[in-house]
Order: structure tokens, then C-alpha cells, then sequence
């Protein structure tokens, strides 16, 4: 379905995975090569910009990373972000320029596209969050069925199978997600949408949408 692919969701420039997610059309194929992609382009960054600070895990020199912080490779920490007390970035992380890595956020095989906000208490797994998106304080992403099948993808009465135990949400950019949402594990967010908080999300939203429960999804107007 084209308005789950990688050029309908998701503005390339913004992002140092960029050749990743232009080599698959839809984004939770990149999930499988998010590992090898960060040390791939690890290896190139720059070292006036950019600190190795052990294996395959790089810091920008301007990020402000709080000592409290625990990050494990492989992962990229881009420049002007910050990475608050207590965040549990787990490996497989690919994480943008002026981004926000909240106190007590967990990150584990994701993508943070540029000026992605997971401020508070947010669990962010098998991923990918694009340009601008926020996620408020404790939302999650819910990336394992309660019955460990295998995740698809549902549009209506179009199912898209994946093939993959483990597929969080893929948000597009500029993508608000309210306070208290679980994500279920296949939820795909077009750009500009707003998830009301304490929202239940599952399947496709369609690119400006409000939505404020499964039967209450409407035009976003501004």
C-alpha cells in the first residue's frame, strides 16, 4: 500500500539512514539491518565531530549525555541531542541531530529520524520514528504480540505480512503522539497526524488524521 512506504512517510534528508530506507519500500524492512547500517556509517563520521567512545558506539562532540545514561553499541548519538539521567539505550540505535532521549527512556533496534522528542519515561522498540515526531511522556511501543505470532500489517481490509516476530510502530514525521498511547506492535502512523493521549493505536492512520479512538479517527484541520 503506497501510503505505508518509505516515501510517503518520511522526508530522506533527515536522517543519516538515509540509503537504508531508500534500499526497501516499506520501513520495517529496514528493521532487519539497522545493526550493521549504524556501524557501517560509524566508521565514516567524522572524528572533529564525533567521539568513538568504545566499540561501535559514536557521540557527537556537541550531544550533552548525562553520566547516568547507559548506552550499549552498536549505536549513533547525533549532534545536539540529548540523552537525559537514566536512559537505557539497549543497541541498534540510530539516533538523529537535536533529538531528546528522556529520563528513564529505553531504546532498542530503532531509528530516530532528526528533532524526534521521546522525553519521558517512553519505551521506543524495533522502530521508526520520523522527523519532528514526539512522543509523549510514558507512551510506548508495544513491538511482541501477546501471542508471539507473527506481526501484520492491517488497512481496512488490506493485511500486509511483515514476517516479523518483533515491529514496534513506524511513526511519519511530524507525528504527535499523546501521553499514556500504547502503540500496538504493526501500528503505522502517517505524517502529521496527532494521537489523542491514552489512545489504544493499531493498524494503519492515514496520513493528517486526528485520531481519537479506533472509531473515531477524523481530518486534522489547521
Amino acid at each position: 500500500m503506497k501510503e505505508m512506504s518509505v516515501k510517503e512517510l518520511y522526508s530522506l534528508e533527515h536522517t543519516r539512514a538515509k540509503k537504508l530506507l531508500e534500499s526497501v519500500e516499506y520501513p520495517w524492512q529496514a528493521l532487519a539491518k539497522i545493526r550493521d547500517t549504524i556501524i557501517e556509517i560509524g566508521k565514516t563520521l567524522p572524528a572533529d565531530r564525533y567521539d568513538q567512545v568504545e566499540e561501535d558506539v559514536w557521540i557527537a562532540k556537541s550531544a550533552q549525555v548525562a553520566p547516568t545514561a547507559y548506552i550499549h553499541g552498536p549505536a549513533i548519538i547525533g549532534e545536539e541531542t540529548e540523552v537525559r539521567h537514566c536512559a537505557f539505550i539497549r543497541g541498534s540505535a540510530l539516533v538523529g541531530d537535536h533529538c531528546v532521549v528522556g529520563n528513564s527512556t529505553e531504546l532498542k533496534n530503532v531509528i530516530l529520524f532528526d528533532n524526534v522528542q521521546v522525553p519521558h519515561y517512553n519505551y521506543v522498540g524495533d522502530s521508526v520514528l520520523g522527523y519532528r515526531s514526539h512522543m509523549g511522556a510514558g507512551s510506548i511501543t508495544s513491538n511482541v504480540k501477546s501471542d508471539k505470532k507473527l506481526v501484520v500489517v492491517k488497512a481496512g481490509t488490506e493485511r500486509i505480512e511483515t514476517g516479523l516476530k518483533k515491529f514496534g510502530a513506524m511513526l511519519g514525521d511530524n507525528v504527535e503522539v499523546g501521553c499514556g498511547t500504547v502503540l500496538n506492535p504493526g501500528s503505522v502512523v502517517g505524517r502529521d497526524c496527532i494521537i489523542y493521549p491514552l489512545s489504544m493505536v493499531r493498524g494503519f492512520v492515514r496520513p493528517g488524521s486526528i485520531y481519537k479512538n479506533q472509531n473515531e479517527i477524523v481530518a486534522r484541520v489547521d
